[in-house]
């Protein structure tokens, strides 16, 4: 077990062999992580009052947060962003710095940076959520081309950047 992995109340974090760990990263009881997931230094994973899963090819940024929370494959959650008893499903983006408590965020959908998701919401497929509180609104009705926003993060150099960084992870 690395010196960042804690076991709590029995629970002991499981992480795929082909998952990407920073050894600056904390994780923390029942959190699992899956393949060619990535958690980057100074991320916090507290897997104690509920569990934490990052799904297989997500990335979790720089300083990021995830209480109790359910992360879905290939999702994108920011350097900054804290994520409370939340759920974020497959293919969404979470921007730098934003909060979202006891919320959904709908499979495809883009949250804008520095957004506030308060708790009881539940935001539907493929939809832009910016503000604070946060407002919706479908991709479709905005001039985002999410297809763009998702290529720039998922493919050539950013995606291979957790194996290009050997000094930080194992």
């Amino acid at each position: 077990m690395d010196s960042r992995e804690y076991e709590f109340e029995g629970a002991s974090p499981d992480v795929h062999g082909y998952a990407h760990v920073s050894r600056e990263a904390t994780v923390v009881g029942d959190v699992t992580i899956e393949a060619n997931a990535n958690v980057w230094p100074g991320v916090v994973l507290r897997g104690d009052v509920g569990p934490v899963r990052v799904g297989r090819e997500s990335a979790v940024g720089d300083n990021a947060t995830l209480h109790a929370s359910d992360v879905g494959e290939k999702v994108m959650v920011g350097h900054g962003a804290v994520l409370n008893d939340a759920t974020v499903e497959d293919g969404a983006l979470v921007g730098f710095n934003s909060t979202v408590s006891d919320a959904t965020i709908g499979e495809g959908s883009i949250v804008a940076m520095g957004t506030v998701v308060p708790p009881g919401y539940e935001v539907p497929a493929e939809s832009f959520v910016r503000g604070m509180p946060a407002s919706v609104t479908p991709l479709s009705e905005t001039t985002i081309d999410p297809d763009n926003v998702f290529e720039a993060f998922s493919s050539g150099d950013y995606a291979n950047l957790a194996q290009r960084h050997s000094e930080l992870f194992e």
